[in-house]
């Protein structure tokens, strides 16, 4: 079976051109289904399973193993919708007569609201990075964007200069499903990416195999600079900011949303700007309005003030 997960990860990478960590988080969670089918279900080598050999029980089995192991409810969703594409693509393909997975429920996840920054608080985080470096000056740059524009940290870090107009403050950006879309950003982002392409040249890696690509994000190194380092450099200036730990790329996201909702954005226009495909993803971030609509019931009608 592992040769067929390969083929079927190459399917996705090419047919749907989903994420590497999209593609790297189904290839953990079908590996692991497999070692649960031969070490614990079927009792035999993993290299003789068969997908003819699986059924509803054993992958209700597999998520009920989950649930011992401690996987949150999301993580079990996630694991049977690899589970899932994996015997939908395999049944397509006439390997296995019917998906053994398709009439099983999916796990409800907690419903929880996303993180966000107030306004004080990503004003400290944009003023950590300290401006007379330049590796300061590229982390300035990079969290005024992140915050200016709500791209996902892959997005981020694939940009390269002539995917930006700075003079009209937009920028082209290849999304999930390699959808593009346009995004513009504010005066503040524009200068600090000015600030950082005047230093930029010096240390750019001459020797760099992407030598034919502009990445905007360099590393020390003068390379692309990739997600995880993204993370670290944010990590670095929370903890300088004295801001409580746990503030990921995806929370600067979740603060470009909540900030223009706030200020009276419609969700149709977030959802162009992040790149959602439905309106009912951006609809999470509807908690917001009607935290605000509470707030100034209760300040302005007679008889919910003080409430």
């Amino acid at each position: 079976m592992r040769p067929l997960i390969q083929r079927w990860l190459e399917h996705l990478d090419g047919e749907r051109a989903l994420s590497p960590h999209t593609l790297r988080a189904y290839e953990g969670d079908l590996v692991g289904f497999l070692d649960f089918l031969g070490r614990d279900f079927l009792a035999k080598p993993i290299a003789s399973i068969a997908p003819g050999e699986v059924d509803a029980l054993a992958v209700r089995s597999f998520l009920a193993s989950l649930t011992k192991r401690g996987l949150s409810r999301r993580s079990q969703g996630r694991a049977l919708a690899a589970v899932r594409g994996f015997f939908r693509w395999a049944a397509r393909e006439g390997i296995v007569p019917a998906n053994p997975a398709q009439g099983i429920r999916t796990p409800k996840a907690p419903k929880t609201l996303p993180r966000h920054l107030r306004p004080g608080e990503i004003e400290s985080l944009l003023e950590a990075p300290d401006a007379t470096e330049p590796m300061g000056r590229r982390d300035r740059a990079l969290l005024e964007l992140l915050y200016a524009t709500g791209l996902r940290v892959g997005e981020l870090v694939s940009l390269d200069w002539p995917d930006l107009d700075l003079a009209g403050r937009t920028l082209r950006v290849l999304g999930k499903g390699n959808k593009e879309r346009m995004v513009p950003f504010g005066r503040e982002a524009e200068r600090a990416l000015r600030e950082w392409l005047a230093l930029w040249e010096p240390l750019r890696d001459p020797a760099d195999p992407e030598g034919g690509e502009e990445p905007v994000f360099l590393s020390s190194r003068g390379r692309r600079l990739g997600d995880r380092q993204v993370r670290r450099i944010l990590d670095r200036h929370t903890a300088a900011a004295a801001l409580a730990a746990g503030v990921h790329p995806h929370t600067l996201r979740h603060t470009f949303a909540t900030h223009l909702l706030e200020n009276g954005a419609d969700l149709r226009s977030i959802q162009e700007l992040l790149g959602h495909s439905s309106l009912s993803t951006t609809q999470k971030y509807t908690h917001v309005e009607i935290d605000r609509l509470l707030a100034v019931y209760r300040d302005a009608h007679p008889r919910a003030k003080g409430s």
